[in-house]
């Protein structure tokens, strides 16, 4: 070997080893590693106490059908202890409820007969149930819609609904030992069963008197 391929041989560079190379990665991984944005650091959202979303003094539901998903009606809001004593008491009421109807309409005992008027009877039995329901509640709905309901029962029985609104004026008559209060929730009650009775009354198809005049005129029609 000549001196020229020594002095060349001299001058190459040695390869480097593992030993100085992981030196120079750490130094490269530095600097990528600074070059990263820092994620700032989100505050803890505190909890929310679970009553806090529903106050205290909130005030209850109105009492509606179940159905709508709302609380339904409260049967103690009123007076339960004169309702029970009320259905206790309801045969002794309706037959003097039907008393005091046939002393107002005398007709009544004309136009029904022994069979006609044990319906009748029953049927003041059930009205009297329906009134202690708007007493324990205090709350003339349910005698209300009741007398909605039967309209088109008496129509095929051919029973007038004038008559069953005076059997309710018997039935005020007949309860007499309530309280002032009980007897305000009463009233409300009758009056507005009888109020659906009056309207209902005058519509085709009751059993009620017509009019002779009208009868008379529309006698060809």
């Amino acid at each position: 070997m000549t001196e020229t391929a020594r002095a060349d041989d001299s001058k190459t560079v040695a390869p480097a080893t593992s030993a100085d190379a992981k030196p120079a990665a750490r130094a490269r991984s530095r600097k990528r590693s600074g070059a990263v944005a820092t994620v700032p650091v989100v505050e803890a959202i505190p909890a929310v106490a679970a009553d806090a979303a529903v106050p205290a003094d909130a005030p209850e539901p109105a009492h509606h059908h179940p159905n709508l998903g709302l609380a339904p009606a409260d049967m103690l809001a009123g007076f339960p202890a004169a309702a029970e004593e009320m259905r206790r008491d309801q045969v002794l009421i309706a037959a003097r409820a039907m008393e005091v109807a046939m002393d107002c309409d005398a007709t009544i005992a004309k136009r029904y007969n022994d069979s006609a008027r044990r319906s009748l009877l029953h049927d003041a039995e059930l009205l009297t149930e329906r009134l202690a329901m708007c007493i324990s509640s205090n709350d003339p709905h349910w005698l209300a819609e009741y007398a909605e309901w039967i309209g088109p029962i008496y129509r095929r029985r051919g029973v007038p609904l004038a008559d069953l609104a005076t059997i309710c004026e018997g039935i005020r008559v007949a309860t007499t030992r309530l309280g002032p209060a009980e007897a305000d929730a009463r009233d409300h009650s009758l009056d507005a069963a009888v109020a659906v009775f009056r309207k209902n009354g005058r519509l085709a198809g009751d059993r009620h008197k017509r009019n002779a005049l009208l009868r008379w005129l529309y006698r060809g029609v």
